[in-house]
């Protein structure tokens, strides 16, 4: 299935214009439509929030700060978009069929944003995010939690640096688990594209399921030729795969995210947490 709609949350600028990078290239690749969408944040959520013991004035004095600060955000990351497309000559536009050539348009929502992003993110092929731990958007892990718990669809998470190409090397991070299984659906399309596929598997890695020659097999009936490279885990299966993928080149690291609870996960490390932290590649995940 052909890529034709990527969903952008923006809640910032500092990472946005990174992931902007991101999503456009991923556009101009299959001539796909970006919805650049900020979410802002609803001003009566804080009144809840106030607690007992203050005054009707003050807790309208929080409502109106909130509302000056998101309107503020709101400005700026509009500005932001609207610079980057007319640097980039992209095509402003709502989505339309049969597009030869990459769009994108920008839309603002007040709500909360992973309910919001979510439901949003269902009906778009790809949701792209800025990196989780890029200075002032570490917020926009919010919506990458959300597109992964609750879209049932793929998440790319976009790098600090904007890579020159998206997809034309492509790892698959294999460990036989119906997670990883998910990343090789949404990864599909662009294996078929790609110049070079490597399958990356770990003894440290593999769980119960089918083994990386097994999935080898499988993606030859799809058209796909993929080796396979076992990896070490460094230290941490997370820094291996992450070592493996920058020696083949990688421009694209597909992989299934929390095998483990994300509770457990966050606490305790994990491969996922890893990736999200020091991955300077784009990386597509599902759950």
């Amino acid at each position: 299935m052909a890529i034709r709609k990527l969903l952008l949350p923006l809640t910032g600028t500092a990472a946005g214009e990174a992931a902007l990078a991101t999503a456009l290239t991923v556009a101009r690749h299959w001539n796909a439509h970006v919805t650049a969408l900020h979410v802002r944040v609803d001003s009566r959520d804080v009144a809840p929030l106030a607690g007992e013991g203050l005054s009707g004035a003050m807790i309208e004095e929080m409502m109106s700060a909130t509302e000056k600060e998101s309107s503020d955000r709101a400005y700026a990351v509009r500005a932001m978009f609207e610079r980057f497309v007319a640097q980039h000559q992209v095509v402003v536009q709502e989505a339309h069929p049969n597009l030869d050539h990459a769009t994108a348009h920008f839309a603002s929502v007040t709500g909360r944003e992973e309910d919001i992003v979510a439901q949003q993110a269902r009906l778009a092929d790809l949701t792209v995010v800025p990196h989780p731990e890029a200075d002032e958007d570490v917020s926009s892990s919010d919506a990458l939690h959300a597109v992964l718990f609750d879209s049932g669809r793929p998440v790319l998470i976009s790098p600090q640096v904007p890579t020159q190409s998206v997809g034309t090397r492509i790892c698959i991070a294999w460990n036989g688990t119906a997670e990883s299984a998910s990343s090789v659906q949404a990864a599909l399309p662009w294996m078929q594209r790609a110049q070079a596929v490597r399958i990356l598997s770990a003894e440290g890695y593999q769980r119960r399921g089918p083994g990386a020659p097994d999935l080898a097999a499988y993606l030859a009936l799809h058209g796909v030729h993929a080796d396979i490279a076992m990896f070490h885990s460094q230290g941490s299966v997370g820094a291996g795969l992450l070592s493996a993928a920058a020696e083949f080149g990688c421009d694209l690291l597909s992989m299934g995210a929390y095998s483990h609870s994300r509770l457990r996960q966050l606490i305790l490390g994990g491969v996922t947490r890893h990736v999200l932290e020091h991955a300077t590649l784009p990386v597509m995940m599902n759950r």
